[in-house]
């Protein structure tokens, strides 16, 4: 199969998940405010409402102007990543969000993909921004976005994340 085939295909999936997923937070983001949840790191999240779409266009026009064959092992890391990516929503169940979103009360999650990872969806997401491109021969977005992406992730998402999810200390710990 060609690159050329897929691409416009993996393009369809990925949008279709996205949409679903941003559905599922809106709804938990709803339930977390109702239930008086405090927003962090607000700021930096158009950054990544820009960095997925992109990334998901430059797939799609560099692995259709590519003419190679679909990279099979690519394909299968980006297909192996999805159970991974459920196994966390479903994990977090309302609590997951893209934001960043505190209940008051809660505690910090340490079950399912969380006992082998601190921050598995975004392990999934690295794996995604990879394997997606490589799978179609778009190379230049693999490495463009999955530094851009590495960049944001290590330098303001998961600080942002964990000085957030520090709220879920004991009071007695927080002294």
């Amino acid at each position: 199969m060609k690159a050329r085939t897929l691409a416009p295909l993996l393009l369809a999936f990925l949008g279709v998940q996205r949409l679903l997923e941003l559905r599922l937070a809106r709804a938990n983001e709803r339930w977390a405010r109702e239930h008086g949840a405090v927003e962090y790191g607000q700021e930096h999240y158009p950054l990544f409402f820009v960095l997925h779409p992109a990334w998901m266009v430059c797939t799609f026009l560099e692995g259709r102007a590519s003419g190679r064959r679909v990279n099979w092992p690519a394909l299968a890391l980006f297909v192996l990543a999805q159970p991974l990516r459920y196994w966390v929503v479903l994990t977090l169940g309302r609590f997951w969000n893209t934001r960043i979103l505190i209940v008051p009360g809660g505690q910090r999650v340490t079950g399912g993909p969380f006992r082998v990872l601190k921050h598995p969806n975004y392990a999934v997401v690295v794996l995604e921004l990879l394997s997606a491109p490589l799978a179609v021969g778009a190379w230049r977005t693999a490495i463009v976005f999955s530094l851009l992406n590495a960049g944001l992730l290590r330098l303001i998402r998961i600080p942002a994340e964990e000085r957030a999810l520090a709220q879920y200390a004991a009071p007695a710990e927080r002294t």
